[in-house]
């Protein structure tokens, strides 16, 4: 008489032990996320906004220059740092009137490392204007440039009536939803050039731009 084969025990159900253990693994893992990103907004809030009052400065020195720039000015902290230097960063604030304030980033250069916006406008910018006027900005001029010379979305605006003319370049934003974006550069009394990086929504008030802009850079000593 053949023997019948033993009947195979079922599978273990998995150990509450085990889902107990992944579970707290998870929560962990959700509470580190979380303090991060509580860490980040903190950092985030405590970010002061730079002011005219800004003490706490450091003395960097371009272009033959001494210029003595509160700490909370520099856009990036690797530049805190007091000696020479070729460039500099700097974030500041244009508060037109009756106008949230708009941050404004600020790149000081020597001369030699840049053109103005007024020299582009004679020897490139109206070489490369299409036949649209645009409007919408009180007391300039706006005209698109050529997309055939790769200026495709870039716009620049004027002041046709000014020997000395206030000129921005602006471009589509990269991030749909994004401002558009505007650069101008100037030779500031000083020697040093001035780029400025702003939000297009400042040229409503442009012809307020360079008098506080003068404001913030006599401060430190680059005007």
């Amino acid at each position: 008489m053949s023997s019948q084969p033993a009947p195979t025990a079922p599978p273990h159900p998995p150990s509450i032990g085990f889902n107990l253990a992944g579970i707290a693994v998870l929560a962990l893992l959700l509470a580190v996320g979380a303090a991060y990103l509580l860490d980040e907004i903190g950092r985030t809030a405590r970010t002061p906004t730079p002011s005219l009052e800004d003490g706490s400065p450091i003395v960097q020195t371009i272009s033959g220059r001494e210029l003595t720039i509160p700490t909370a000015w520099f856009r990036y902290g690797e530049q805190i740092r007091e000696g020479f230097t070729n460039q500099i960063d700097l974030t500041l604030i244009f508060a037109p009137d009756g106008v949230t304030p708009l941050p404004v980033q600020v790149m000081l250069l020597p001369r030699s490392r840049a053109r103005t916006s007024s020299t582009l406008l004679d020897a490139v910018y109206l070489h490369q204007f299409g036949d649209e006027t645009l409007a919408g900005i009180s007391g300039l001029v706006g005209k698109p440039l050529g997309a055939a010379a790769g200026y495709e979305g870039e716009r620049v605006w004027y002041d046709p009536l000014s020997a000395n003319p206030f000129v921005a370049k602006c471009m589509a934003p990269i991030e749909p939803g994004a401002p558009e974006q505007c650069v101008r550069t100037v030779y500031l009394p000083s020697g040093i050039a001035a780029v400025y990086a702003f939000d297009a929504t400042a040229l409503q008030s442009w012809r307020q731009f360079d008098g506080q802009m003068q404001l913030w850079l006599e401060k430190i000593g680059a005007w």
